[in-house]
């Protein structure tokens, strides 16, 4: 534990205050004291708000355990319960018209629709990755995935094989034809681009010159106009960038010289406080912190070793073209970078203060000192740089807020965001909010929600594994779940992804801000996720998340299949969509099974492969610190994994638990077995520390089993308060 500095009514750990002073501050218009004084008078405030806000969760989880007390089983009378959630407060009364007047969002948020990527803050080559992954190798992107088969021949081989580089350079010809159509042929028989008299002309492998059917798709090159080497088109707003370079291993053997098809791919980024890293201390919190400022400063890099070569990766510039008419263009670099800060729950150790009514000492809520160091932090952003690198070029900062419930939950947000802003000598609304709808009180009260911070909403997401988890705690009481491979069909699930859409359009987000989905979760399966993943931008999401550049940039084709703005206005004209009184009567459905007819044999699998998913994450998480990655499931398929997957996996034991579908000595017996079989997953992990062989020593095991057998008592299911405690326990005993 760090020595600690009094700073006005705070007790700061000397990492944080040193960092705060001798990096965050300077280059700012913030005084040392000033800083801290206006900060302890802000916690001092808004402390107990937030405290109020968890003591009513805890009231209205207390209502709704009586109710399925007294009504156990699914809801048999819809209208009654719909009464009773509006008397105890958990639904208000719908907002009749509500437009956000959000004002200088960027272009990536408001006017184009592409992927969206998310990344633990507290790793600097993610970070780094992340940011750079505006603009991916199509190229690379189809060759090292499994979206070109290896079969005839095309195997990904250790050097690179000639056959399988054939078939990806077709399939981006296509993508060419599809997205940036000839009058005439296909730029399959491309032989030569070249820019003559202010428009893109074609050389055919026939002799023939052809144009593009729009020619306002080319908006510029680059080198020269006989000779670009690169030649930049537009489609549904998103850019593709033509690469033309003899003197490489694939431009030299190919008949127009192409070396590669470059397309812009992750159009905003969320660099994650929350859900993907584990950030229990002052340490960890300051390695956070100064990673987003090296982001926000232009300054951060990292020594990358890959190939047997090691190099500097920091941030892309942006990227310089002529336009047909030779004046200069210039096009963003980098992805537009959202802060995910935590959420209202959980304190820190970082800093703590005096409570005014008991004057013990109390950690500070961790969501007031994310808002207020990443608000700091980012002024770097908004002043001007010499180094030209900005992420916000309207000078607004992008914080998701993620596990708020209910409309008063997301006004404290916008109440902190406003004090900080006062604090920080800020202009109002210059911390524009992105609502992760992942609780179960906000999806029934999104408009309400919307309608608290309107002048801040740029950003509104279906979270599906946390509002799975949520549903699980919040009818935890009714009856047993349903197994989860059903879950994913029931009705509040598909009425929840509708809603969000319908709620948003009608909120005015069209235009004005993101309407997002939910995250690809096998990284590997890439050929699966361009089959499946097109149904995010069909439904009118303008974002959706993947977990990596190459995800982001496979996933950005589907902008280009869809135009998600014309959808968007289609769904708006439509006559048939779901009325609010539909969407609600299945978003308060319970998913519990009346009368479980499940075989031993079945109730056994779904044991194992919850109780192996929880291990394969909590050990991670606990012994090394590690919040998100991909783990293998009990199937040996990686699975990206956060806390969300921990939540469900937990709460459906602990719910089978209450009920009796299993017994203790079943569930522990099934944890004892996958704990064999995940040290075996990660045999090659050189960091790794087995558990099987010590489980009564393993605080990683004993983490596990106390999540799921101390499960039904977590505030709303949520992890966070037990994983905490545990990996403060391992990092006691590392030092």
């Amino acid at each position: 534990m760090s020595q600690r500095i009094q700073a006005h009514h705070l007790h700061v750990s000397s990492d944080l205050y040193a960092f705060v002073k001798d990096e965050v501050l300077p280059g700012t218009h913030l005084s040392l004291d000033a800083f801290w004084k206006t900060f302890s008078k802000l916690v001092l405030e808004l402390a107990p708000i937030n405290q109020s806000l968890l003591n009513e969760r805890d009231r209205l989880q207390n209502d709704l355990d009586q109710w399925h007390l007294k009504h156990p089983g699914p809801i048999k009378n819809a209208k009654a319960y719909k009464a009773y959630l509006q008397k105890i407060g958990y639904l208000v009364p719908v907002p009749k018209k509500i437009k956000i007047t959000t004002s200088n969002v960027d272009k990536e948020l408001a006017q184009q629709a592409g992927p969206q990527l998310v990344v633990p803050i507290l790793n600097a080559r993610y970070a780094l990755n992340a940011s750079n992954a505006r603009w991916g190798s199509l190229y690379d992107a189809l060759y090292g995935t499994d979206v070109i088969s290896e079969l005839d021949g095309c195997e990904k081989t250790s050097n690179y094989n000639p056959l399988r580089g054939a078939k990806v350079i077709e399939y981006a010809r296509y993508v060419l034809d599809r997205v940036a159509p000839l009058k005439k042929g296909s730029h399959i028989d491309s032989v030569k681009y070249e820019i003559v008299n202010g428009a893109l002309k074609v050389t055919l492998s026939s002799g023939i010159s052809s144009a593009l059917s729009k020619p306002s798709q080319c908006l510029g090159y680059t080198g020269e106009p006989n000779h670009p080497s690169s030649v930049l088109f537009k489609h549904n707003g998103l850019h593709l960038d033509l690469l033309i370079d003899r003197s490489t291993a694939i431009g030299s053997k190919d008949p127009a010289g192409v070396s590669d098809l470059v397309i812009e791919s992750a159009l905003s980024t969320i660099l994650d406080l929350e859900d993907s890293v584990a950030a229990v201390d002052a340490q960890d919190k300051v390695l956070a912190y100064r990673n987003w400022l090296g982001i926000v400063k232009g300054t951060l890099s990292e020594s990358v070793s890959k190939n047997g070569l090691t190099f500097t990766r920091s941030l892309n510039p942006d990227r310089p073209y002529k336009s047909l008419t030779g004046s200069n263009i210039s096009l963003p670099g980098r992805s537009l970078l959202f802060l995910r800060n935590v959420g209202h729950l959980m304190s820190n150790p970082a800093i703590l203060f005096k409570d005014p009514k008991t004057a013990e000492l109390r950690e500070i809520p961790e969501g007031i000192l994310d808002a207020f160091i990443t608000t700091a932090i980012a002024i770097h952003d908004l002043k001007a740089k010499p180094s030209g690198i900005k992420n916000s070029r309207k000078g607004s900062v992008y914080i998701v807020k993620p596990k708020m419930h209910g409309p008063k939950e997301v006004a404290f947000a916008d109440l902190l965001f406003t004090k900080v802003e006062k604090a920080l000598k800020l202009k109002k609304n210059t911390v524009k909010l992105g609502i992760m709808d992942e609780e179960r009180r906000t999806s029934v009260n999104l408009k309400a929600c919307i309608a608290s911070a309107p002048s801040r909403v740029a950003f509104i997401n279906t979270g599906f594994l946390d509002r799975t988890g949520d549903e699980m705690h919040t009818s935890m009481l009714a009856g047993p779940m349903m197994r989860k491979g059903d879950m994913k069909s029931s009705a509040w699930i598909q009425a929840y992804e509708k809603n969000n859409v319908l709620v948003g359009l009608s909120c005015g987000l069209r235009g004005k801000a993101q309407i997002g989905k939910g995250m690809w979760a096998m990284p590997d399966l890439m050929a699966d996720m361009l089959k499946q993943k097109i149904a995010h931008p069909l439904a009118g999401a303008n974002t959706a998340w993947v977990p990596s550049p190459t995800a982001a940039t496979l996933h950005a084709l589907h902008y280009h299949q869809v135009d998600v703005f014309s959808v968007q206005k289609r769904i708006e004209k439509s006559r048939t969509n779901p009325s609010h009184e539909q969407l609600l009567s299945d978003l308060l459905s319970v998913p519990v099974v009346a009368n479980p007819n499940w075989t031993p044999s079945q109730i056994q699998e779904e044991l194992n492969n919850n109780a192996q998913g929880i291990l394969g994450y909590v050990v991670r998480w606990v012994d090394q610190g590690v919040g998100c990655s991909k783990v293998p499931d009990i199937h040996n398929i990686g699975l990206m994994e956060d806390r969300a997957t921990l939540r469900i996996s937990s709460q459906h034991i602990a719910n089978w638990l209450h009920h009796g579908i299993v017994k203790s000595a079943q569930v522990k017996a099934a944890f004892k077995k996958m704990a064999s079989i995940v040290d075996a997953q990660n045999k090659n992990d050189p960091h790794y520390v087995s558990m099987a062989d010590k489980l009564e020593s393993s605080k990683a095991y004993q983490a596990a089993l106390d999540l799921v057998f101390k499960g039904k008592e977590q505030p709303s299911g949520y992890t966070e308060p037990l994983l905490h405690a545990w990996r403060t326990k391992v990092k006691a005993t590392s030092h």
